[in-house]
């Protein structure tokens, strides 16, 4: 494979509480739209489109993309819970670097349900051996969301395992609302205190309420073409995918005795890993990172499995700031799931879009200085990890 995929437009629509939304349908295609609109190509020029989304009906790709044109291309419906729409990019950069066409969309959308994180979460697909190293290692409580005693697990196996302060995930969701009071597509923009991230109501473990993403509603969409297709049509603006992996469960996932690699640590580093060695750049190399933050426990896990900084040493990186701007690298400038929601099958797109803005200069009051490579990190529990090097072209 030798052709370069380039993301020439993005789009995505804000995300809404679940009884403020269009349909699935009508939010899909006007996020493709805009992507369309973004990188200035007609949608008769794409030749190929994958659809990420988790709750959808059966050709769900095809009742959003029929509303903008019937031009009879293969529409690929992808499903890969949380990671779908990462997993529509990661089959459209494949499709690109194969020759086998130019221009390729990637789409991603969710039409979720009212309390969806106390229910339509815990439909997210998950594995018989994934259930049954949860009842080994902490036991199965019927009150508390499956996706929370996961990641409430996980965050206490890590507490203990590095003798440190739930506090630690409350400076997570603080420091992800600080960052959303920037963002005009963020749902929640009131910034929070300390005292109030941990007085929320508990979830499981050392999770509260506010160490949990809202569900929402929502679409985002990419254009990606080849460096070929770019370079005749003169397209500026355009960020390289320089590196992109995708791993799915390893034998850690089910044979260790806490669950941090049950909510895929291990997938997440060799994701990585290989992600890097592609792009030939590392974590120190980044200026801003978009990391799957379904929970505050998940970024704290996701610095160390991303690289951002060592083993046992999240505590630290959060005391001095290093996950903020004027620090390290700006973690979740957009919010992240925190502060955004988090619609399935658009979540992973949204990410890639946020991340393009940045790499253009475009992101307003938000924006990360100087900004040249940015890493992208999309989980779902079943499992997929991925993650993408963005390189500003």
């Amino acid at each position: 494979m030798s052709n370069t995929a380039l993301i020439a437009g993005v789009g995505m629509l804000k995300f809404v509480k679940p009884s403020q939304s269009e349909s699935y349908g009508a939010m899909g295609a006007e996020a493709a739209r805009l992507a369309l609109a973004d990188a200035g190509i007609d949608y008769t020029d794409v030749k190929q489109a994958y659809a990420g989304f988790v709750m959808g009906d059966t050709c769900s790709g095809q009742a959003a993309l029929y509303r903008i044109g019937l031009t009879g291309i293969p529409i690929i419906n992808v499903n890969n819970a949380c990671a779908s729409g990462s997993t529509a990019l990661f089959l459209a950069r494949q499709a690109i670097q194969s020759g086998m066409h130019d221009v390729i969309l990637a789409l991603g959308f969710e039409q979720m349900t009212a309390g969806a994180l106390a229910s339509d979460t815990t439909r997210e697909p998950t594995t018989a051996m994934l259930d049954e190293t949860m009842r080994r290692i902490q036991g199965w409580d019927a009150n508390v969301p499956q996706a929370a005693l996961y990641f409430g697990g996980a965050g206490r196996d890590y507490l203990d395992k590095y003798h440190a302060s739930a506090e630690l995930f409350g400076q997570v969701s603080v420091k992800a609302r600080a960052h959303a009071g920037r963002n005009p597509y963020a749902l929640f923009t009131t910034p929070l205190t300390l005292e109030e991230v941990m007085q929320s109501p508990p979830l499981y473990g050392p999770l509260t309420r506010l160490m949990a993403c809202p569900p929402t509603c929502g679409a985002a969409a990419v254009v990606l073409v080849s460096d070929r297709y770019a370079r005749e049509k003169g397209l500026s603006g355009t960020v390289r995918i320089a590196g992109q992996s995708m791993v799915t469960d390893l034998p850690s996932s089910f044979g260790e005795t806490d669950m941090v690699n049950a909510v895929g640590s291990q997938m997440t580093r060799r994701a990585a890993a290989a992600a890097y060695e592609e792009a030939g750049l590392g974590p120190q190399d980044a200026q801003v990172v978009e990391l799957h933050d379904c929970f505050s426990t998940n970024e704290v896990i996701c610095y160390e499995a991303l690289g951002l900084c060592g083993e046992g040493e999240a505590t630290k990186f959060v005391a001095d700031r290093a996950n903020t701007y004027g620090g390290k690298i700006v973690t979740n400038p957009s919010g992240g799931l925190l502060s955004k929601g988090h619609p399935l099958g658009a979540t992973g797109l949204a990410q890639i879009t946020e991340l393009t803005w940045h790499l253009r200069g475009t992101a307003g009051e938000r924006q990360v200085e100087g900004a040249r490579v940015a890493i992208q990190h999309n989980f779902g529990l079943g499992g997929a990890g991925v993650v993408s090097i963005l390189v500003a072209d």
